[in-house]
């Protein structure tokens, strides 16, 4: 029996599971430090917390760290793979992903989603329901593409990166680490790392610090 173990009670989680088991595993196991006082990730009940995964039998099962912030999971990989464990990658079989693709362990890639040819996505992204990245993109560890983004071919994204929710990025732009792309943006020219844009044209908005979206 397939047994994967799921780092992070949240709403990503379960979006995590759902694909989790359309994709052939048997059960998920929800692991999250808000026990006791989160019991329950909608049908599914929270196991123990993350200490409790990285000290059990439940690390030799198949992992993936099902949280929304690129940061805290980069982190949280991290401490899996210190343990020992077998990060997994989750591939919703609604998704179409290039069997010329390369995709990072711990990496999820969901319904809807599309994986072109020659892509190279890192370790522990989240390519979003119905977001697309096209031939030959090379995507940081780390990177979280939204629900509804597009990045055309060649684009490359830094790690620790966020693209907001139906953003679009043309073919052949860099962006750099820890940067943000706003929801709805159209990013027509490179971004540097750390910066925040928004808007159509995309431009650079000033005074935002957060690596997490706005």
């Amino acid at each position: 029996m397939r047994v994967l173990a799921i780092l992070g009670a949240s709403g990503h989680g379960k979006v995590v599971a759902d694909a989790a088991l359309h994709a052939g595993w048997n059960q998920v196991l929800f692991f999250d430090d808000a026990l006791p006082k989160e019991h329950a990730n909608g049908p599914w009940k929270v196991d123990g917390s993350s200490a409790d995964l990285l000290s059990s039998e439940n690390l030799l099962e198949s992992v993936v760290v099902a949280v929304g912030d690129n940061v805290l999971r980069c982190q949280l990989q991290a401490k899996v793979h210190r343990a020992g464990g077998n990060l997994a990658t989750v591939i919703h079989p609604a998704a179409s992903v290039s069997a010329f693709a390369a995709l990072g362990a711990g990496s999820v890639v969901l319904a809807g989603a599309i994986v072109g040819v020659n892509a190279r996505i890192g370790l522990g992204c989240i390519v979003n329901s119905g977001a697309s990245v096209d031939h030959d993109c090379e995507i940081g560890d780390c990177v979280h593409v939204s629900p509804g983004a597009h990045l055309g071919g060649g684009v490359r994204v830094g790690r620790l990166s966020w693209i907001g929710i139906g953003a679009s990025v043309v073919h052949g732009v860099s962006i750099g680490e820890r940067a943000i792309v706003g929801a709805g943006a159209a990013v027509i020219r490179d971004v540097g790392d750390g910066m925040t844009v928004g808007g159509v044209p995309a431009r650079e908005i000033h005074g935002v610090t957060s690596a997490r979206p706005v």
